[in-house]
């Protein structure tokens, strides 16, 4: 059935949450004290929820701080004006033309602003922001837990602007599960992940989860003056963002304390888990590197990072920009993201799960149905299966056997493909459905089996639960397309709604490490009790087996060591 999009994918984009409460004299801006470093936070409040954006957390990454680790703040901030809309990072234009798209999916697309670029961003940006129910008192009996959000877009986009806890934390008030939300703004593009033997030399590599990783030691440090537990810390991401929950899990080798204590106590996966990813000082990050040194006007500098960190900002972040983007023919075939170091991230993830060098905590992992859809649309000039074996040979596996993705690409069928279960349906381009539905197996949908499969098998005590989303199934073109989730999760929570029963679950496992304690929802098995997944659905939630396109994930289990980016 065709889902009325206006209604459930986009209404609230834009719309008030709830009715705002009334207000009264005693409605004094909220003010927070924290000890580290010592700061008076001024926040805001609206619709029963308190919220204090743009904090510091780290000295701003200017000057020769560019392409360096996160530096902790050394002196008092006074007073924060928590109150405004922080900067973001700065980001990949996207400069898209809707035109190239199809109607149908160009309508949808235009209703979540994919083609709008960001306008207010720049390198002063390491800043955090903490949402809390109106009139929670910062003091050790209020002890709520903590959701600790990553946002996503490919390493190369993305920013705490774009996302507001109130529709979440009114839920958890509404459940009796009141939480505190934080997010953490990180660099993205070459300012937060370039790589390469330069930086991997100069100890700088994998900024950004860095930057994310100082902000969760600001939570250890802080959270309890704004009615935070420390110790009920969840982190959890979306897209980039849930790879990115992944690898704090596996930095250090699993070493996830700070101060001798855990920084989280479990993760939250959504469209994103396992990236077979080539080493900072691979061929593939040189040639990146390269390409931003030239294009920054260094290659003929004696000591090109110092180059440039020396560069005006325009400069270099026009530099970091001429590699392709996420929403190009490359899609995600990143150039930026985590990559082994050796020291960070001692190893490829598969190979650090296998070996068991990983955070021990309960996660939740899963996928939206489509995940592919979205990419495939950068690449309509695949018209036979050869262009797709040699799109995927030469732009995501050049180190591969060819025969292996040849017989990959050889097991999917376009009537088969995503937009799943659609038949012959919503095949924009002759190869669109083949392209999408490889590109959404293998970043997303059974590289989260692997990860299932392999972490179920070295700590099998260890829970985990999993899902598959549908309830955009119908959407032309993307049907449930990848990050539509963040539509249910931040603006369409709503009774009978997908999201509503989904944050319930959450909610559940941020409180007590299980989504089914204390509500009334259908049971969730954990992912090891019969290769389970809750099935969302628009209407219901059911089960289903995670046995589904076996033969693809045979050829990706068993050559993941070729098939890296």
């Amino acid at each position: 059935m065709l889902l009325n999009m206006k209604i459930l994918l986009f209404a609230f984009l834009h719309l008030a949450i709830a009715a705002p409460v009334n207000k009264t004299k005693r409605d004094a801006a909220p003010t927070v004290v924290i000890p580290s470093p010592r700061a008076t936070i001024v926040g805001k409040t609206a619709y029963a929820v308190e919220s204090f954006r743009g904090i510091p957390f780290a000295q701003p990454p200017i000057g020769k701080l560019r392409l360096k680790p996160p530096q902790p703040l050394t002196k008092a901030l006074g007073r924060v004006d928590g109150t405004g809309t922080p900067q973001a990072c700065p980001q990949f234009d996207r400069n898209l033309d809707p035109n190239d798209f199809p109607e149908e999916a160009r309508q949808t697309l235009t209703s979540i602003g994919i083609f709008a670029n960001f306008t207010d961003y720049g390198e002063d940006c390491l800043t955090i922001d903490v949402q809390r129910p109106a009139r929670t008192p910062g003091t050790q009996p209020s002890k709520l837990p903590v959701l600790f959000w990553i946002y996503g877009g490919g390493f190369q986009i993305g920013a705490t602007q774009f996302y507001d806890g109130t529709a979440l934390i009114r839920e958890s008030v509404s459940q009796g599960k009141p939480i505190i939300f934080v997010c953490v703004n990180y660099r993205v593009g070459a300012f937060g992940f370039l790589a390469g033997k330069k930086l991997l030399a100069d100890r700088s590599t994998n900024l950004g989860l860095l930057d994310q990783r100082i902000g969760l030691q600001w939570v250890a440090d802080n959270i309890v003056a704004f009615g935070g537990d420390p110790n009920k810390v969840t982190i959890w991401g979306e897209s980039a963002g849930s790879a990115s929950v992944l690898s704090h899990m596996l930095l250090y080798n699993g070493d996830h304390t700070y101060k001798g204590k855990p920084l989280f106590r479990a993760g939250i996966m959504n469209s994103g888990s396992v990236i077979p990813a080539e080493r900072v000082d691979s061929a593939r990050a040189e040639e990146v590197y390269n390409t931003v040194v030239n294009e920054a006007g260094c290659s003929g500098s004696i000591d090109t990072l110092d180059c440039l960190r020396c560069v005006d900002y325009t400069t270099f972040h026009e530099a970091s920009n001429s590699v392709p983007g996420v929403f190009s023919y490359n899609t995600v075939a990143l150039p930026y993201l985590p990559r082994p170091d050796g020291s960070l991230l001692t190893d490829s993830p598969e190979r650090l799960i296998s070996s068991g060098k990983y955070a021990k905590v309960p996660f939740i992992v899963g996928d939206q149905e489509d995940e592919g859809t979205l990419f495939a649309l950068f690449t309509a000039n695949l018209t036979t299966i050869s262009d797709v074996s040699e799109y995927f040979s030469t732009v995501f596996f050049p180190g591969a056997d060819r025969s292996v993705v040849d017989d990959l690409v050889a097991i999917y069928e376009t009537t088969d493909g995503s937009p799943y279960r659609t038949g012959q349906l919503n095949n924009w381009y002759p190869q669109y459905k083949r392209v999408a539905a490889i590109i959404g197996d293998y970043t997303f949908t059974l590289t989260r089996r692997v990860l299932l499969e392999v972490s179920s098998s070295v700590y099998p005590n260890i829970p985990s639960w999993s899902y598959l989303a549908t309830y955009y199934y119908g959407v032309p073109i993307l049907g449930t397309f990848h990050g539509s989730d963040l539509l249910q999760l931040f603006y369409a929570i709503l009774p009978n709604s997908p999201g509503h029963a989904i944050a319930r679950y959450y909610l559940s496992f941020v409180y007590d490490l299980n989504p089914n304690s204390d509500n009334d929802l259908n049971n969730w098995p954990q992912w090891s009790n019969g290769r389970l997944l809750a099935w969302f659905d628009a209407a219901t939630t059911s089960l289903i087996a995670d046995d589904f396109r076996s033969s693809s994930y045979e050829v990706i289990r068993e050559n993941i060591e070729g098939l890296r980016i």
